[in-house]
């Protein structure tokens, strides 16, 4: 049985890997928590 490579699910990313945009997501978020902590 051949097992298939996995499937990210979409090519529509401007990263050259996973780990980058996982990281990039981290600290939008972060950035995110931090402006509405101020401002709130």
């Amino acid at each position: 049985m051949t097992e298939d490579k996995f499937d990210r699910g979409s090519a529509l990313t401007v990263f050259k890997s996973d780990r980058h945009e996982d990281f990039m997501a981290l600290v939008l978020a972060f950035a995110i928590a931090l402006l509405v902590y101020i401002f709130v």
